[in-house]
């Protein structure tokens, strides 16, 4: 433990003119505001024990803004510039709300917003400038945002930097990866707080773009303090919008870590004009994973949604030409050229290479294996021109999400889907050229409501086009809400990969309905993700929002279609039925070959069951990198489903079924790991069969290494 001040003189500061306390509507927490020779500190306590010591607040300008190439170095003279320091109070306000909400889409009918909140204006003195800090307490923790009304000495400025603190007591267990101003798709480290610089240059590979931020780590950070009285600790961020989301620099001998900004070309982290608001810093505390994990304090801090027509966001499940890319079985490109031109280039007279995927005849097969088993989308990738020099060329022009392959009839294949009941997803990568696809995207909307498609997924695979932007950039955040908003005016929901990971925004944006922003399935054909990666992904990169993390993978070993392949998906067939439960995702996708599916449809059955959007979620039990076990709700009826996997070792659990109604019985479908199941040496052993239970029944489950189980209950009638 490192030395702090002692208790009995940090109650004498505070009992200073300029100190503002604030308690939580169950009077848990408390939250300190300060003073301190003009320099603003916060800290926070949980049951009367610190969990935050005191944290400097405040952040450094440039000078004007004209910011030039290399103004990112500081100079001494500089920080008069600084909105850091030289502070009164000048006054304070206090509020408070208790409010429900209903989500469009969500993991609860129901949302509850329940705060005390303290906005304390201050005064720079020596330049006459004003900012106020907003604070609102939880009962599972704190938000916070500095908050710039319009004024005469402050009507345009730059950030150099957000220096907002987040200061422990001790050295804490830490779930954590790399800080990138361009990916969050890294494996997660285990490691104290101490050890993370040590690790650091070790945790990560390589990526289609990459800005690595040394010593930094990324946001939501998931924290966890042993002992006798253990806390788990979640600090991330919500409503990023128009503004650059923030990463964590580590002070590991302090057990620390301060804001960092993703900076544009020039060091430039953010250009503002008033009256504005930073994102809200965000620290969710409880004693207990599971109620951390279950937190909407993310969503609450957005602004509702000032859509006045939402009826066209639904819960779609769907299946995808799409793996079989990603694998390597078939190609996104049609032909075998290296160098083409839109609007130049002949595509019908150049030699297809044989294995374009996103043909007329395999598109049929997956619109009729999809449509058989009820499924409501199909996600078509590689299907429009451009794929041959996509990536790697810093190529601006690349993409006119309008023209398709000359083996793919966009007319006749939308036809044959809607007779069917199926609607095609829409695909638009862009390369990370958002300026070109700011420039088509009316046109590309257009065409999608000419032939019913009411869903797109976007990607961003590639350095940012404008070149000295990043994918976590002011601009390039900017960009994806400016499509979020023009999709909505078509009345089209939104899907993004490679973009920012969210932070509770569907509440104001709810077409974004789903993102990718993480290392999903599609890494288990790279890299590989490790065992417990979907176990800590609930208390990091989900509690801001859904991810498409596109699972159902039951043909696991690659080896299968590549004789002497090595890779493999690291779980077993029933843990991937698991994940359609234990990870929200209102944007499901069965990401499978309908071959594979075909070879197991008894088990295909609960993707088929399972719900995709919920009037309640119960966290079971939780352990982030070990064990999540959630029970579900579905939307409007009386189904429920369950789920629980588990990491690289073995592990039983013992379900209760305390949550289903009292008196009624229930017919239960256990989907489990075979007896001889293992995640490397027979991932495809499972066992199903059926039970009827009630309130008061149990079922014991072993589960395999990074195994898991599923089970579907449905009233009995």
């Amino acid at each position: 433990m490192k030395i702090t001040i002692s208790a009995v003189l940090l109650t004498m500061m505070f009992a200073g003119a300029d100190a503002q306390s604030l308690k939580s509507p169950d009077g848990k927490f408390e939250m300190n505001f300060q003073l301190k020779n003009g320099i603003p500190f916060y800290n926070l306590k949980y049951n009367g024990s610190t969990v935050i010591e005191d944290s400097k607040l405040g952040l450094r300008l440039f000078k004007d803004t004209s910011v030039t190439f290399a103004s990112e170095i500081a100079k001494t003279e500089d920080a008069k510039f600084d909105l850091n320091n030289d502070f009164v109070k000048t006054s304070e306000k206090r509020d408070s709300k208790n409010e429900t909400w209903q989500p469009v889409l969500g993991e609860k009918k129901n949302y509850i917003n329940h705060y005390n909140e303290l906005a304390v204006t201050l005064n720079q003195k020596s330049t006459d400038r004003s900012v106020v800090v907003k604070f609102r307490l939880f009962n599972d923790g704190l938000g916070f945002r500095y908050e710039f009304p319009q004024q005469k000495n402050l009507n345009y400025f730059v950030i150099r930097e957000e220096d907002t603190e987040f200061d422990f007591l001790t050295d804490m267990k830490a779930w954590w990866m790399v800080a990138d101003y361009d990916s969050q798709e890294y494996k997660y480290q285990e490691t104290n707080i101490s050890e993370i610089p040590q690790k650091w240059d070790k945790a990560f590979d390589s990526n289609a773009s990459q800005k690595l931020i040394k010593n930094a780590v990324q946001s939501p950070l998931m924290l966890k303090k042993n002992g006798k009285e253990p806390l788990y600790i979640n600090i991330a961020e919500a409503a990023v919008l128009n503004y650059a989301a923030s990463h964590l620099e580590v002070d590991a001998q302090n057990f620390k870590f301060k804001t960092h900004l993703t900076a544009d070309r020039q060091g430039a982290k953010g250009y503002i004009q008033t009256p504005s608001v930073t994102p809200w810093r965000t620290i969710i505390v409880s004693p207990k994973a599971e109620e951390l994990m279950d937190s909407k304090m993310l969503f609450n801090l957005n602004e509702p949604t000032k859509y006045t027509d939402t009826s066209y966001i639904k819960p779609t499940k769907y299946m995808g030409v799409w793996w079989e890319m990603i694998i390597g079985k078939a190609q996104w490109a049609y032909s075998t050229a290296d160098n083409v031109h839109l609007g130049v280039t002949d595509f019908s007279k150049l030699t297809p290479n044989g294995k374009h995927g996103a043909n007329n005849t395999k598109v049929k097969e997956y619109i009729d294996f999809a449509a058989e088993n009820g499924f409501q989308g199909l996600l078509i990738e590689g299907w429009n021109v451009g794929w041959e020099d996509w990536f790697g060329h810093s190529k601006e022009y690349v993409f006119d999400f309008l023209t398709p392959y000359p083996d793919f009839d966009i007319k006749m294949l939308n036809e044959y889907a809607q007779s069917k009941g199926l609607k095609l997803i829409m695909h638009h990568e862009t390369s990370g050229s958002a300026t070109n696809y700011e420039r088509w995207a009316d046109q590309a909307f257009q065409m999608m409501n000419k032939y019913g498609y009411t869903s797109v997924k976007t990607g961003y695979v590639g350095d940012i086009i404008p070149r000295g932007e990043h994918h976590y950039s002011q601009w390039t955040i900017n960009h994806y809400y400016r499509i979020v908003e023009k999709a909505n005016d078509y009345k089209i929901m939104v899907n993004s990969h490679e973009s920012v990971r969210p932070g509770g925004e569907s509440r104001t944006y709810p077409n974004y309905i789903s993102a990718e922003a993480a290392r999903g399935t599609e890494y288990e054909a790279f890299a590989g993700n490790n065992p417990d990666h979907q176990t800590i992904l609930p208390f990091t990169r989900w509690m801001g929002g859904s991810m498409d993390y596109t699972p159902g993978i039951f043909q696991t070993k690659l080896d299968y279609y590549f004789p002497g392949d090595q890779r493999f998906v690291k779980t077993t067939l029933t843990k991937q039925l698991a994940l359609y439960v234990t990870m929200y995702m209102p944007l499901q996708m069965a990401a499978d070959l309908p071959e594979n599916y075909k070879k197991h449809m008894d088990a295909f059955q609960f993707i088929k069951d399972v719900a995709a959007d919920w009037d309640d979620t119960k966290i079971l039990s939780a352990e982030p990198g070990d064990y999540v076990i959630t029970a579900r709700k579905a939307k409007g009826t009386e189904n429920w489903f369950v789920g629980g996997i588990t990491d690289e070792n073995k592990r039983d659990y013992t379900v209760g079924f305390s949550f289903l109604d009292k008196g009624k019985k229930y017919e239960a479908i256990i989907y489990e790991d075979g007896k001889d199941a293992d995640y490397i040496d027979n991932p495809q052993s499972y066992n199903i069969y059926k039970k009827q239970i009630n309130s008061k029944s149990k079922i014991n489950f072993k589960m395999a290494r990074s195994g898991g189980f599923a089970i579907s209950i449905k009233p009995v009638k």
